[in-house]
């Protein structure tokens, strides 16, 4: 197995051409002149076609196999009477008849719906998919812009396809485009999967989460990847969502599937609910960024989960969920709002004394309001613990984060200042926290001063403050300062009369 580094691997930012963002830039433009406001409508459209292109390259792949072994093709997407709906067979058509193509009955749209008999990994995400795009004009735009890159290069199409999420206005309201990526990163970057995890992100969105942790494991682990049983776990068992927006569930999928991973595996599902039921030790490895507002109807509740947490509240709730999902010895990363370190209500006490009871609490990184602008203001946390059922806690490292990297305003403009290299390296490198003191960036603290703090775990309860002592002038001085400084003021003026006489 290949060695781990110690340092901090920032998670890949989005490089593209600035004619290939210029290009993007103007389809997009033109789904808003065209009559498509809605900004996941306009991502879930593109989705669709980028869903048509790809069959196309796995039926060119399947014949170029054929051909060079003189067999059959295996499986094929394509029949010989569905040929037309190939994209290398319609891109280059007029716009009226490319239309004509996708919106009559048995035509390109409707073949992407109802093929999942010979291409599940495909098409089990379309239920309830709706074509709606509005003209042959604009259909062909897009067409031709997809035509233009080359899909061959898993990093161009994924970078396209995190370019256009990143331009979703609508963040503030769709929790699922929240999660700064280099936030994700460090959290990838503390837990350090393997070839051997199997990664949930119960709360999956576009699937951030999931698409870095892959990226990790291929930077640390290509040789791993080459074995061919290791390579079907990557594919096909390694990454788990769950998200109850059917169209969050295409786009997460198609982000996937553009990042390399071909058969993710994505439930559309209420995570919290008792259709969820299944969901039991079965990742070894959680990273998330739940849900912070809301309640639910405690009925419509997993029972599962309620023994865990009797609560109403999602962030709680998720919680729960997180240690009914993770399999023994599983471990998490989860962001959390700052009400779940000290809030004072009885489920609030249940789910930290869980943590640190009976499984093992390992840190607390509480992060700057501002990581989340200009979207949300709240304060917030990343746990990270471990599921032992059995205990384990003796330290909890606390790390005050005071920068990201990025102002903590709503422009988010690059600074200097950032601490999350100092976060990861200090989580990897634990002994030499221990000497710490409470009055540095981090340090321990021993489980028996959080029990007798009520599993409080917001940092300010034990990081300790040292006041510098100020001298100031007495009042009679400052009074004799201010004296001398009137007369010298009209001794000036007096001069400046006598010069305009």
């Amino acid at each position: 197995m290949q060695r781990l580094p110690d340092h901090h691997t920032q998670a890949p930012l989005i490089m593209l051409q600035p004619e290939l963002k210029s290009q993007i830039d103007r389809v997009w433009e033109a789904f808003w002149t065209g009559g498509l406001s809605n900004p996941l409508t306009v991502i879930e459209q593109m989705t669709y076609l980028l869903f048509v292109r790809r069959l196309d390259e796995l039926q060119t792949l399947k014949e170029q196999k054929a051909n060079l072994l003189h067999q059959p093709i295996e499986a094929p997407i394509y029949q010989d009477a569905e040929y037309p709906l190939r994209w290398s067979r319609f891109k280059d058509s007029d716009p009226e008849n490319m239309f004509r193509l996708f919106t009559r009955e048995g035509g390109v749209f409707d073949f992407l719906r109802n093929s999942g008999h010979r291409s599940a990994a495909f098409t089990k995400y379309m239920k309830g998919a709706t074509f709606m795009i509005p003209t042959p004009r604009l259909l062909s735009q897009v067409v031709d812009m997809l035509s233009n890159i080359d899909m061959a290069d898993r990093d161009t199409k994924g970078d396209v396809y995190e370019y256009l999420l990143s331009k979703i206005a609508t963040a503030g309201q769709n929790g699922q485009f929240r999660t700064p990526r280099h936030i994700i990163g460090m959290m990838v970057d503390m837990v350090r999967p393997t070839p051997d995890d199997i990664i949930c992100d119960p709360s999956a969105g576009s699937c951030g989460f999931l698409i870095v942790a892959a990226e990790y494991v291929r930077s640390h682990y290509e040789t791993e990847l080459y074995d061919e049983a290791r390579r079907a776990h990557f594919h096909d068992r390694m990454f788990m969502g769950m998200e109850f927006d059917p169209t969050m569930i295409r786009i997460g999928a198609m982000n996937l599937l553009l990042h390399g991973i071909e058969n993710p595996q994505l439930r559309d599902v209420d995570a919290l609910s008792e259709a969820n039921t299944d969901f039991t030790q079965k990742a070894s490895l959680i990273l998330a960024n739940p849900p912070f507002k809301g309640s639910l109807d405690r009925e419509a509740v997993d029972g599962k989960i309620l023994s865990v947490v009797d609560a109403k509240k999602t962030e709680l709730l998720f919680l729960g969920l997180i240690l009914k999902g993770l399999q023994l010895g599983g471990r998490a990363a989860v962001i959390v709002p700052d009400g779940v370190l000290f809030g004072s209500s009885k489920a609030h006490l249940q789910i930290r004394r869980e943590l640190i009871e009976r499984q093992k609490l390992q840190a607390v990184i509480s992060m700057p309001s501002g990581v989340f602008k200009p979207y949300a203001g709240v304060s917030t946390a990343v746990l990270l613990f471990t599921r032992t059922d059995s205990g384990g806690t003796d330290q909890v490292w606390f790390y005050d984060m005071q920068a990201d990297g990025y102002s903590l305003d709503d422009k988010r403009q690059p600074i200097a200042a950032n601490d999350i290299p100092d976060v990861v390296h200090r989580y990897l490198h634990p002994d030499a926290e221990h000497a710490r003191s409470r009055t540095d960036r981090s340090f321990m603290v021993p489980v028996q001063d959080i029990r007798d703090n009520k599993y409080d775990l917001s940092i300010n309860r034990y990081k300790e403050v040292v006041y510098e002592e100020k001298t100031y002038a007495s009042p009679a001085d400052i009074i004799r300062d201010i004296e001398t400084l009137d007369a010298e003021r009209a001794a000036l003026l007096n001069e400046l009369k006598k010069m305009l006489v």
